[in-house]
């Protein structure tokens, strides 16, 4: 593989004539540049990179630094020495993501100019919307049933909710330093309504944030919208009940009794009470198929009424005689949904089993974020989150996106490619040629893994 380094798009473009069109560097260089300029989310959490070519299914180790504890020394006495330790956390590079197009023989007059603009941009732009969804996928798994979360599901964000983050997060001892926090679309605009983000006298910005929509930096965040929040809208399978008790409940109560049920529910089912609004797990009830007691976590954050509405989220089922082995990354089987599960919800195949986000879906298959962690059974639960906005707020050590290089075809192997490495990402740029549909085959992937490294650094702000 030649070797070369990557040029600014613009002076890549002056130096490329049309009879440069077809030179794989050229393609390869201008793509990891396309795809370094248009994410968002993955530029912001920590990157484990090594310039040495790896295949789909290999085993890396990206590391948790441990943490040190400050000593006192007197006078007379020594140093207290402290070994320096890290975690090794395995993570398997499963996610092989590519935009594969055809270029046809009368479209390759084209100069490599038009070729990009046509092709090559948005196969690289839908490859960096992937990625950044792949990331904020794992906000799920930062929902702690041992603690409230901020915000209320359902309830725009509000300089309340985001200090409420900010407190989560310093209550976890993270740093305070480069902090970030990912918004959904409605979210952001609710915040841009408030004075207190976009007034001049308040801000202090001359009026860029009220001229340019932009939030920047406030209250302690460094502040992005990104499309790809986990966000739920539509229609879920749901039964409704209610709280049973004259006085209502207080905050920190984690036991209530109900009415209005005429079904059992599976511990392990997701659910939330109007005036509280944070995602509850059932832990158990009482009353079998007419359940008048729940118990579940975590606790209640707010007070909620008597009579208040416990909206329910009925699980469905694996639908594969065979299942699932660890490992599998396509499309599952699932029913017993009336609405099927939606982009952005989460997911689990065990009471209180890893979390998956939903990033696509059928009228009965559901591909989930990442690969299967463990194997799942055919008529295993699947458990739905509640609907909602999951914006995302960290520290850049919270989540490892871990990216290695592919090797190229061997010579002789009737394709041709290249290879760019840039700032922690790695595009690979593969083409041949089609003579049945007589035009050049051309794929642009990249090979990567995603590693939650500490659930402490990072804190979801519900909305």
């Amino acid at each position: 593989m030649s070797k070369f380094s990557l040029l600014p798009v613009s002076s890549l473009l002056a130096a490329i004539n049309d009879t440069d069109a077809f030179v794989p560097e050229h393609w390869a260089n201008e793509s990891v540049a396309i795809l370094e300029e248009n994410m968002v989310v993955a530029n912001l959490v920590h990157r484990d990179f090594e310039n040495l070519f790896a295949d789909s299914g290999d085993i890396v180790n990206t590391r948790k630094p441990g943490e040190f504890t400050a000593k006192r020394k007197g006078v007379n006495t020594d140093v207290t020495v402290q070994d320096a330790t890290a975690t090794n956390i395995p993570v398997k590079l499963n996610q092989h993501v590519h935009v594969t197009f055809l270029i046809r023989d009368r479209e390759q007059a084209l100069s490599f100019k038009d070729l990009v603009s046509m092709y090559l941009q948005p196969a690289v732009l839908a490859i960096g919307r992937h990625v950044d969804k792949m990331v904020l996928a794992q906000a799920p798994r930062f929902l702690r049933t041992d603690q409230y979360q901020a915000g209320s599901l359902g309830v725009d964000a509000s300089v309340a909710s985001i200090l409420a983050t900010r407190q989560k997060l310093n209550d976890n001892k993270c740093p305070p330093g480069n902090r970030n926090m990912i918004l959904s679309s409605k979210d952001e605009t609710a915040l841009l309504n408030l004075d207190i983000f976009t007034n001049a006298e308040k801000v202090g910005d001359q009026g860029s944030a009220l001229r340019e929509a932009s939030l920047g930096r406030r209250l302690g965040f460094n502040m992005y919208m990104c499309q790809n929040v986990c966000s739920v809208t539509g229609t879920s399978d749901t039964v409704t009940g209610a709280v049973n008790n004259s006085g209502g409940y207080a905050a920190g109560v984690a036991t209530m009794t109900v009415n209005g049920l005429s079904a059992a529910i599976v511990a392990g089912t997701w659910f939330k009470v109007a005036g509280d609004n944070i995602p509850h797990r059932v832990v158990s009830t009482v009353g079998a198929g007419t359940p008048t007691s729940i118990t579940f976590l975590p606790a209640l954050k707010s007070a909620v009424v008597h009579t208040a509405v416990i909206t329910i989220y009925d699980p469905g089922a694996v639908n594969l005689s065979a299942g699932y082995a660890a490992g599998w990354e396509d499309y599952i089987a699932v029913n017993g949904f009336t609405a099927m599960p939606q982009v952005g919800q989460f997911v689990q195949f065990a009471a209180a089993g890893a979390m998956y986000t939903v990033i696509d879906a059928t009228s009965t298959t559901i591909l989930l974020d990442r690969p299967l962690d463990v194997t799942i059974a055919n008529a295993d639960v699947v458990f739905i989150g509640p609907n909602g906005t999951y914006n995302f707020a960290f520290v850049r050590n919270a989540i490892s996106l871990v990216v290695r290089p592919m090797a190229v075809p061997r010579a002789g192997s009737g394709a041709t490619g290249a290879v760019a490495n840039y700032r922690g990402l790695a595009v690979r740029v593969v083409w041949s040629y089609d003579a049945t549909k007589q035009g050049l085959m051309v794929t642009v992937d990249m090979l990567c893994g995603i590693a939650v490294l500490d659930t402490l650094l990072g804190q979801v702000m519900l909305g």
